[in-house]
């Protein structure tokens, strides 16, 4: 496109701008559901460049509008605002001025590229076809509070309708990957996640006497030792699926057998029919241990987030843009990563395309998502911002 050369150069040219941005998140971190001063500082941000904005979408998301010249398809771009209860110990002038918060998923640097990408598009307004929707939201990291939070409350409230998005763009910062670097999936980006609840109900008794109670604890461990030996030998291991335990709670005396004992955990897979094997299962396998055990196994579920899938015909026609745009040698294939995320609820209702961003300095290690020590390298902004704004506009033709 004729475009793309202005595009790159306006890009560069905001990179002194898309910094300043990121440090000031980065400095003013807030956790999920908490985002009243990010929301207001971008709100008034997109409002001061002329975009319609509206604000207070799904507890503190922000939605903002630039329409093009020409007609066109609605192009989308998400943004989550949340940031993570850490205390960084990352050096800088720039560190979290807020004590046990930290922009530690790099959040900080995905509404730079958003409101970097409203400013870029909007100096170029007169030579655009279609809209742009820009979509800040809110508890990305959750955990979510019902249909009316996070991505599932912000497609509730209809922020991609009026008119109907055609497109939605989303990235995350990839800490794995180098500065100049995009990843990207054809279809199944990021597995689905359920949130397990396992209640094992024993009977009391006296730690001398356990012959005359029903020990949980003990149930626990075969319990533990059950779905291990069930997803090693009944699941073809073709089909990833990750099942962990992150939390047991039980008992209330060192010399007495616990009444109950609760375990919470999460499912991940890579496909529907997968989940549904593993549930059912988990329940024969667990009804067997309380009939042989005479414990009570009561075993819930809810779907946290969807499969992450983007969309085949979308992500070629990315994909192809962003070669033209970055160069070919730029772009990695990416296999599908057990990790999930609520962008997923996105793309379940329109054509979506997420991929990855690479933020490691070259020649070192990098520190992982979720690190007190994660500390991207902010050259990676403008490369960001050409390939958001270029995607956007090309999409919309």
């Amino acid at each position: 496109m004729e475009i793309f050369p202005e595009i790159k150069k306006r890009a560069e040219a905001l990179t002194e701008e898309l910094v300043l941005l990121r440090r000031d998140f980065h400095q003013n971190p807030e956790l999920s559901y908490q985002e009243e001063r990010t929301a207001r500082v971008a709100a008034d941000y997109l409002a001061g460049l002329g975009l319609e904005v509206k604000t207070g979408i799904a507890g503190n998301g922000v939605v903002a509008s630039l329409p093009g010249v020409r007609p066109g398809k609605t192009v989308a771009f998400r943004a989550d605002m949340d940031a993570l209860p850490l205390d960084e110990q990352v050096e800088v002038p720039w560190r979290s001025r807020v004590k046990g918060v930290m922009h530690a998923c790099g959040h900080d640097f995905h509404l730079a590229l958003a409101l970097g990408a409203a400013r870029l598009l909007k100096s170029l307004q007169d030579r655009l076809a279609g809209s742009y929707r820009f979509i800040l939201q809110p508890a990305e990291e959750g955990p979510p509070r019902g249909e009316d939070s996070g991505a599932q409350g912000m497609v509730r409230a209809g922020v991609l309708e009026n008119p109907r998005v055609d497109a939605i763009i989303g990235l995350h910062v990839a800490p794995t990957l180098d500065v100049g670097h995009l990843r990207y999936g054809r279809e199944v980006v990021m597995a689905g996640s359920d949130h397990l609840i396992l209640h094992i109900m024993g009977k009391p008794a006296h730690g001398a006497t356990p012959h005359r109670g029903v020990d949980p604890i003990l149930v626990s461990a075969l319990a533990f030792i059950q779905t291990r030996a069930f997803l090693s030998q009944e699941v073809d291991s073709r089909h990833p699926v990750v099942l962990t335990f992150g939390k047991i709670q039980g008992g209330q005396r060192f010399n007495i057998l616990a009444d109950k004992v609760t375990l919470e955990g999460s499912l991940r897979y890579l496909q529907d029919s997968v989940r549904q094997q593993v549930l059912a299962g988990l329940r024969r396998h667990l009804a067997g241990l309380a009939k042989a055990t005479g414990a009570r196994i009561d075993l819930s579920h809810r779907t946290i987030y969807p499969i992450l899938r983007n969309d085949p015909r979308l992500a070629d026609r990315a994909v192809e843009i962003l070669r033209r745009l970055l160069g070919p040698r730029s772009l990695q294939p990416h296999s599908p990563a057990m990790g999930s995320e609520d962008f997923s609820y996105f793309a379940a209702k329109v054509p979506a395309f997420y991929f990855f961003l690479g933020v490691r300095t070259p020649g070192t290690k990098g520190h992982p998502l979720h690190s007190p020590e994660f500390n991207p390298d902010e050259r990676a902004l403008p490369f960001g911002l050409i390939a958001v704004a270029g995607l956007m506009t090309a999409l919309a033709e």
